[in-house]
């Protein structure tokens, strides 16, 4: 098949010769790009410019990225050949087709994990920081250790045998085991005995003394077996990890929500095994009874010559060691709410401002719904909640604003993956004080971040609004990069209140004066927002799109980008984890460059930019701020708002210091090449940093007055500062 018949290909304004004609070859598969992003994580753990316990903290992330993958991407595709389900992905492959991808991709993770994990624990030894089996110890260690497996494990633990009258146990998702093959006397048959490791026991066990010694609890069960299993002689063993399915599956018919994710919560516990990890020395009559008891697919099974569960290595990283760390980092608080004595609503109604998190506090929103429930005047508090974290002083502050009085709703998404249980435990607590609780709707999710304040003042009632690109989520805040925009723009008060309403109520708005809402118009906005720039290039007027996004996965909007590109509009693009898209393949995607950032902080903001007929950046273009990335889910089965970015200071501050820096920074950044492999770009002297350069240079909306004491940076494209 040509080009030119392919249904798969865009229009080709340049000539069709060049344009690939296959799926393969104008989309990257989601799941491998996913893991393609994994291994840019892993990356990290092998950067030499790191401190050691950042390093293992990134390994330890990969891993924790994995085990996710594994239990929702690779459990729904197997679900799919299961059901005998043929769809599609964007590249044209088939679930079938893509697991055995995956698979191939999965086993070069895993080993190239352990190899980060060997050549870091020799590093850290170096240090006094040791990994360390059990049987490698000193004499005095190991004793230590006996004692403690004694008086600390050996009361967790229940060693259960395997035969007709002990069924197999249930393993919990994540759970770690040990299995044995046992022995007593001469003439007695083989015993199968199972020890789990209790979720509420320590993964790592640190021995007393100067040098920091880790021992992981698995060894110390299969080193001090004797303790557990007097009179036997140990045949063989083995230390094996399950992951199971995870995915909760929404009922459209649900009449009880609540209910619902209890009991599927429930169920998600005891999913069907998705990966059985052994390690490479498992007995192999031990093994055989794993793989039929778990009834795991022959093809996920994975043997590793190391560790299991590699993400618990985090604990480790808790270890104080400052001098192995990044150096630490207190986020400012913006100077210009301090001017107005912390009166986040003078501060507010005098002008917008965008907080840049982490490297502005998250203080300040926190501040901004405390200060409403304290406030005599404010009337009423309207919240979305996606995430908010344990010991929540967001969730704290709605409480309190209902106690004393104020009419508070609260929207809380029951279907946030992995924190379903806590929403509803939120839910229960806000519920039981007086606030309204909304859950959505039942087929979408509310991914939107907005909060409404509405107060009433001398000249009657003004609406507060934040808007962020990310959760109301005060630990996620200190490490993922996210912007909070402030206003009192009466229309965008206006639009958020209707936001409101269609999630309360389904009262679809259809004449919101400034917010663009997904699924309603989000989509069309965007693409119209596109067309005007295609408009521009055609007609030999500067063309430019800025996009920062955390993933891309949608066709409409790749092929939309890609039409853009033939007509000549310039793209940069910079999305952290999945792009599905591929830049720069001759006749199709040649002016759109895409690349990574990976470093210190998580990028999660969602902005877009368009030229609007000058070079970006200019005072010029459009900007906007959303919750939304470029994926399906976003646009067509999430709530999700765009807001516009209108003045002059927040402008200038979201294109020319926020994207500019992005897309400048060759420190932490991978370009992704036509061939939709990442190379990473120049590290060392003259490269640019653009965590260092936010963590040196305040923000412009939120320094006030002290911006003509610490005039900002001017960047240029040229990555000259002026």
């Amino acid at each position: 098949m040509t080009a030119e018949t392919s249904p798969q290909a865009p229009a080709n304004d340049a000539g069709s010769q060049d344009v690939p004609a296959a799926a393969q070859d104008l989309y990257t598969n989601r799941e491998l790009s996913w893991l393609s992003f994994n291994r840019r994580v892993l990356a990290e753990s092998e950067n030499e410019r790191y401190p050691l316990l950042e390093r293992l903290r990134f390994l330890s992330i990969s891993a924790s990225n994995l085990d996710e993958f594994t239990m929702v991407r690779i459990a729904g595709l197997e679900g799919q050949v299961n059901r005998g389900i043929e769809t599609q992905a964007i590249d044209g492959a088939s679930p079938r087709q893509q697991l055995a991808a995956i698979r191939d991709e999965l086993l070069r993770l895993e080993d190239r994990q352990q190899e980060s994990l060997d050549r870091l624990s020799g590093l850290l030894a170096e240090e006094g920081i040791v990994l360390a089996p059990a049987s490698a110890l000193a004499a005095e260690q190991q004793d230590w250790l006996a004692e403690y497996f004694e008086s600390d494990i050996l009361p967790l633990i229940t060693p259960q045998a395997i035969d007709p009258s002990h069924p197999f146990p249930f393993v919990a998702n994540k759970g770690i085991g040990v299995i044995f093959r046992l022995k007593r006397g001469k003439r007695q048959a083989d015993l199968i005995e199972m020890v789990l490791i209790p979720s509420g026991a320590p993964r790592f066990v640190r021995v007393p003394g100067e040098k920091a010694i880790y021992v992981a609890i698995e060894q110390l069960v299969t080193r001090f077996a004797d303790q557990l299993f007097p009179g036997f002689k140990v045949l063989g063993d083995g230390v094996f990890r399950v992951l199971r399915d995870s995915d909760i599956e929404v009922e459209e018919e649900a009449e009880d929500l609540v209910r619902y994710f209890r009991t599927a919560i429930q169920r998600r516990r005891r999913g069907r095994t998705v990966l059985l990890e052994l390690d490479d020395e498992c007995d192999d009559i031990a093994e055989t009874m794993l793989r039929e008891e778990l009834e795991v697919e022959e093809n996920m099974i994975v043997k590793s010559g190391g560790m299991l569960g590699l993400a618990d290595l985090a604990t480790i990283c808790n270890e104080p060691r400052p001098d192995l760390k990044f150096e630490p980092f207190s986020p400012r608080y913006p100077e210009r709410i301090l001017e107005h004595d912390g009166d986040c609503f003078s501060a507010i109604r005098e002008k917008d401002l965008v907080i840049h998190h982490p490297f502005e506090s998250f203080d300040v929103v926190v501040d901004f719904l405390r200060q409403a429930a304290r406030d005599p005047a404010v009337m009423s508090i309207k919240q979305t909640l996606y995430r908010a974290g344990d010991q929540s002083p967001v969730i704290a502050a709605l409480i309190e604003a209902a106690q004393n009085g104020k009419a508070v709703t609260a929207v809380v998404e029951l279907k946030a993956r992995f924190d379903e249980e806590r929403n509803i435990q939120w839910a229960s607590e806000l519920e039981r004080v007086g606030v309204q609780v909304i859950y959505g709707f039942t087929e979408w999710k509310t991914h939107a971040k907005v909060s409404l304040v509405v107060r009433r003042e001398e000249d009657g009632y003004r609406t507060y609004c934040h808007f962020g690109t990310g959760n109301y989520h005060p630990i996620n805040a200190k490490i993922y990069t996210d912007l909070s925009f402030f206003t009192a723009d009466p229309a965008l008060g206006r639009d958020a209140a209707k936001v409101f309403n269609f999630i309360t109520g389904y009262i679809e708005p259809d004449d919101l004066e400034k917010l663009s809402l997904s699924p309603i118009d989000l989509q069309a906005r965007l693409f119209s927002l596109i067309d005007a720039e295609i408009a521009n290039a055609r007609a030999g007027k500067p063309a430019g799109i800025w996009a920062k996004l955390n993933s891309i996965t949608y066709r409409p909007m790749i092929d939309k980008l890609y039409e853009a590109s033939q007509a000549g509009v310039e793209i940069h693009m910079m999305v952290r984890g999945i792009c599905s898209l591929r830049a720069g393949l001759p006749g199709v995607s040649e002016n759109i460059r895409v690349k990574s950032i990976i470093g210190r902080f998580l990028e999660h903001s969602r902005v877009w930019a368009f030229a609007n007929g000058k070079a970006l950046p200019s005072r010029q273009a459009k900007v906007y701020l959303t919750s939304a990335d470029a994926m399906s889910r976003n646009l067509l089965r999430r709530v999700e708002v765009m807001v516009p970015i209108t003045n002059k200071t927040v402008h200038d501050q979201v294109l020319g210091q926020v994207m500019l820096a992005n897309i400048l920074d060759t420190e932490q950044s991978w370009q992704l090449e036509p061939d939709g492999q990442y190379h990473r770009l120049r590290q060392g002297d003259g490269g640019v940093n653009c965590h260092q350069y936010f963590m040196a240079n305040p923000s412009l909306s939120g320094r006030g007055a002290a911006l003509a004491e610490h005039e900002v940076p001017r960047l240029t494209l040229g990555g000259a500062s002026e």
